[in-house]
């Protein structure tokens, strides 16, 4: 029995060697290369995360959209001079004119010069008043009348004015409420009468302000726009006829005798008027020259 139990137990004794020596060489082999490089990889991709992380950062910054911020616009105050030579200042009166009510403008000023004589021209000065958004294409229009003698546009920024009296007005509002309710509060006529004074005065200023504000607005959405027309010089100077030279002198002659007897009827009114006083100092003169004939020399 004893042998049977030795001969079951070195198949097993063997069996355990074999697997042993199985188990030890395995361990005891090198990596494989999928292991061996798996390990790196596995090192290299913790490593570069942080980076992935900010390449898509990048990427969301980049695709975000950024909102811009908005523009404040300027508050200009402009002015426009504008001198052309047109064959007729009549109708370019009428044409500009026309031009000012097509674009919402008005005409606020009108002086029409009539030529006097042959050597000096028609002209007119026009003043209009039209929406800043279309201040250019209205000088665009009026350039089209005529020849450009001279063209000038100036502006001038209140944006720092308007921001000044809106603080203004806000500080004086907080001011008038806080007076009225001192007002409501006050007990004493004489106290009634100091606060209703200076609520007055604040109230004063408030609507001082606010016209200048309102003014300075007013010119900042209408553009003034002063036009000169002048005609243009006659390339040929006419020579009058004989008779036109005789009329023309006659008018003259006439106008200046007019102007000589005028003068001397005026002489002979302002001679009578002061004659008490010649006819005074003639004869002082006179009893003057009698008292030193008559008086003894020594």
């Amino acid at each position: 029995m004893n042998g049977s139990i030795q001969a079951t137990r070195k198949p097993a004794l063997l069996l355990s060697m074999l697997m042993g020596c199985v188990i030890f060489t395995s361990c005891g082999a090198p990596p494989s290369p999928q292991a061996s490089s798996g390990a790196p990889e596995q090192k290299a991709s913790s490593v570069a995360a942080p980076p992935a992380t900010n390449v898509n950062s990048e990427d969301t910054s980049k695709t975000t959209p950024t909102v811009p911020t908005p523009r404040t616009r300027p508050q200009l105050i402009k002015k426009a001079t504008l001198t052309l030579i047109v064959d007729s200042v009549d109708k370019s009166v009428r044409d500009v004119s026309a031009i000012a009510d097509k674009q919402q403008g008005d005409l606020i000023g009108l002086e029409d010069r009539k030529p006097e004589d042959n050597n000096s021209r028609h002209t007119a000065s026009m003043q209009l008043r039209v929406p800043q958004e279309r201040l250019e294409s209205v000088l665009e229009e009026l350039t089209k009348l005529g020849t450009i003698k001279n063209r000038s546009i100036t502006a001038e920024d209140v944006g720092q004015q308007l921001v000044d009296f809106q603080a203004r007005l806000t500080n004086l509002h907080a001011t008038e409420t806080n007076l009225q309710k001192i007002m409501d509060r006050a007990g004493s006529v004489k106290d009634i009468l100091s606060v209703a004074k200076e609520l007055s005065n604040v109230r004063q200023s408030i609507e001082q302000i606010d016209a200048q504000s309102k003014n300075l607005q007013n010119q900042v959405a209408y553009s003034a726009i002063a036009v000169n027309l002048e005609a243009a010089a006659t390339s040929t100077s006419i020579e009058p006829n004989l008779g036109t030279q005789v009329q023309e002198t006659w008018k003259q002659s006439t106008h200046s005798f007019g102007e000589l007897s005028v003068s001397l009827l005026q002489l002979g009114i302002w001679l009578m008027v002061y004659s008490p006083y010649f006819m005074l100092l003639a004869a002082v003169g006179y009893g003057f020259n009698r008292w030193r004939r008559h008086t003894p020399t020594p």
